[in-house]
Formats: structure tokens, sequence, C-alpha cells
């Protein structure tokens, strides 16, 4: 018999029914996908694509514990095409016994195509049913074959009440749990665990079991666990934050505003903020990508390349060594030359499109791809600009309502001085040769 003391409370407490799980409600409650097909008796291979701590694994098994299938796992960081092949022989040997086999492969994304290709026959003829594991987008780190053949479920990290009620449980159970000893978790500090633990379970449980171990230390019978104890057990303070908060637009705000600022020390002192706190980098990275083409814009289009670069860096590097892009591109945003003529010449157009309906496209900018369209006008009249020297003919491309319009008003910033010049210049040569 194994001694349970000895196994990390996380995976003691792994819930051994539906009943003790926490979370995904969009999936498991009552009518639900995953709930209708344990309740069926019917499993399909499935893709669970979700955050660290949300259940994956242990939905794999309490599918394989429900529908009485053998399971066997391995984890795409250790196995390769071999272990497959005796994984896919172990298979069919149960099925000769009418018991189908539920391979759980965890971390699918990490297998190249061809490990990915080496499941697919197997999948096909039944042999196995495949259910994988991934923090990654499935659209990009599973090939397309696999991808058609199984049911990719999107897991969601645990809500601040969903992690609170694994704790509790935690610290009441007395078979698998904590609750043979008399712990006290103070209100403050289980607030504090919630929030640094991010929607991973199995951070607040190891969290929670350390916290125990530090405070053990106290003579006295009663172990109290405060918010000293929980912050020394993730080596980490929890800041004054909340993600979908007041906190949270503050923060980003200020960081929106020190860019704009051309403010590169605030610029990073606002990212470092909200990182450390535990914002999604990916987050701050779609917001520099927004701001690139808002605040930045064409006085220097190479802005929006570092924030996509810095977003795909990230993505790739992962933290902590992927921040480090992220404070590049902040850096490269707060210093670059700043124009909105962009955003507001677009909101300039979408106005002038709401307000001006669907405006007919003149006669000489139409396709003409048939005789009766040529006949009725469609295309007459347009010049080439390719056939005039500096590709440059007097041609009006606005519906006659919009005629002489400017939209876009470039600033005599970066770039845009440039574009500028030349877009005054262009004006110049074609009211001349009107004229």
């Amino acid at each position: 018999m194994t001694d349970l003391s000895s196994v990390p409370l996380a995976e003691r407490m792994r819930p051994r029914s539906l009943d003790e799980f926490v979370g995904q409600e969009h999936l498991l409650g009552p009518g639900k996908f995953l709930r209708r097909m344990l309740e069926s008796g019917r499993i399909f291979p499935l893709i669970f694509w979700g955050p660290p701590g949300s259940g994956k694994t242990t939905l794999a098994q309490l599918i394989a514990r429900y529908s009485g299938a053998h399971f066997l796992q391995f984890s795409a960081v250790l196995s390769g095409v071999k272990e497959i092949r005796e994984v896919v022989k172990e298979a069919e040997e149960h099925l000769k016994q009418k018991r189908r086999t539920i391979l759980f492969v965890d971390e699918l994304h990490r297998f190249n195509k061809a490990q990915q290709d080496a499941f697919l026959p197997h999948v096909e003829q039944g042999t196995i049913i495949l259910i994988g594991a991934t923090t990654e987008n499935p659209s990009f780190e599973v090939i397309a074959p696999l991808l058609s053949r199984t049911k990719v479920l999107v897991l969601q990290p645990l809500k601040p009440s969903e992690l609170e009620r694994v704790v509790l449980n935690a610290l009441s159970d007395r078979e698998r749990g904590l609750g043979n000893r008399e712990i006290l978790l103070e209100p403050e500090a289980l607030k504090v665990l919630v929030e640094l633990a991010d929607g991973d379970a199995r951070i607040a449980l190891n969290t929670l079991e350390q916290a125990a171990a530090l405070a053990q230390g106290d003579e006295r019978a009663e172990v109290r666990i405060g918010r000293t104890e929980v912050e020394e057990a993730l080596q980490k303070k929890a800041l004054r934050y909340d993600k979908g908060g007041e906190e949270h637009y503050n923060l980003i705000s200020a960081l929106h505003k020190s860019l704009r600022g051309s403010d590169p020390d605030a610029a990073l002192y606002w990212m470092a903020r909200m990182l450390e706190a535990g914002e999604d980098p990916l987050y701050i990275a779609r917001r520099m990508i927004r701001f690139a083409v808002e605040d930045v814009g064409l006085a220097d289009p190479q802005a929006l390349s570092q924030a996509l670069a810095a977003k795909e860096a990230y993505h790739f590097l992962g933290s902590p060594e992927g921040e480090l892009a992220l404070a590049q591109c902040a850096v490269y945003l707060a210093t670059a030359p700043k124009s909105n003529a962009l955003y507001r010449a677009y909101g300039a157009v979408r106005k002038a499109v709401t307000e001006g309906g669907a405006l007919p496209v003149p006669l000489h900018l139409r396709n003409a791809p048939t005789l009766l369209m040529k006949k009725m006008g469609y295309g007459a009249g347009y010049r080439y600009p390719h056939d005039y020297p500096q590709a440059l003919v007097p041609q009006e491309y606005l519906p006659e309502a919009l005629k002489g319009r400017r939209f876009y008003q470039p600033t005599d910033r970066g770039l845009e001085k440039t574009i500028k010049a030349r877009l005054e210049y262009w004006r110049k040569k074609l009211n001349q040769e009107k004229a």
C-alpha cells in the first residue's frame, strides 16, 4: 500500500469522481458535451486545450474510469515513435478482450509531425482512443489530419471561488488531505494563495502544503497559515492586482499613456508591475500591437513589426526569457516617433461610410468582365497609371459625393514627414497636369 504521506498533496487530492471535480462547468454541467458523452458511454478522441492545473489529466483519468477503458499515459517529452508502437501493441491485446484503450498524451504539442502522424492509423482504426493535452493552440501545434479526427475541448483557468473550494476541500479531507491536522488558514492568506495560484489548482495545493510545512515549526498544537507563509512558499509577494477589476485597467492605462508620452522608464515599470502581479504576457503583447498601429502608425512602420516579433518571441520562449522581448518592444514603442493620423483617418472613413451609405463605385473604376458590362460603361475612361510618367495621372478614385475629401493627414514626425512631402508633391503635380 502506498504511503500517502510521501505523495504530494496535489496528487493525493486528484478527483476520483465527477462529483469531486471542481470547475469546467461549460463542459461538465448538466447537458454539456463531456457530461453527455460520459453518460452515453460513447468515448471519442479528444484534445484538451487549457492552462496548467485546469484538470486535463484528471478528466482523462475520469473518462477512463467511467467508461471502463484501459488507461495508458505517457508524456511527449519522454516518448517517441518506438513507445507509440509499444502502446499500440498493448492496446491491441486489450482490444482482443473487448476492452478499449484510452491513450492519454500529455504535452501533445511537443510531438513533431512524424510522431503525430504515427497516431493516425491507430486512431482511425479505433485501436486507441486518443486523448491529448496541450497548453498551446492546437490549430498551430497539432497536424491537421489529427485535428480532424479529434474534438478540441477548451479548458478554462479555475475561478477564484473554485480555487477556494479546492483549497478548503484539501484542508478538511481527513483521508487524503490535511484534515487530520489542526490547520487554520487565515482569510487573508486564503485570498493571497488564490490570487497567486492564478487559476492553477496544482499550484494552489502545492503552495498550501508548503505553507503548512513552513508554519509547522510553531510548537503550538494549532498550525496557523498566514499571508507570510503563503508568500514564502511561493517565493513571491502578492502585488495589489485584480485582472478583472479596476487595478487591471489602471495599470494598462498607465502603460499605454507612458508609451504615448515617450517615457521608456515608466513604460518598463508599469509593464513589470503587471507581469510580476501575474498578468498574461500575451495580453500585454496584444496591447502593444494595438499601440503600434494606433499611436505610432506610419511615423514608424517598423513599430508594428517589432510588436508582432515580441509576441512571437514570447510565444516561443515563454517566461521569464520571453519577457525581455516584451521589454525591448516597450522601449522601442516609447522611443518611436508618434502619430495617430492613421487612427484618425480610419475613424473619419468609418464615419463617412456610415453617413453616406453605399455610395456607387464610379463607372471608370468598375471591372468589366462581360461585353454587356462594357456596353454599360463599366471601366470606360480608366487610365492605367503605369502608362504615365511617374505612374501619376489625374483621376478621381472616390465616389462623386466624396470628391476631394482628405481622410489621411500625415504629421511631420518620423516617416510620416516623408509621406506628407510625397503626397504634397504628387497632388501639386496632378493639379498642374489638370490645368
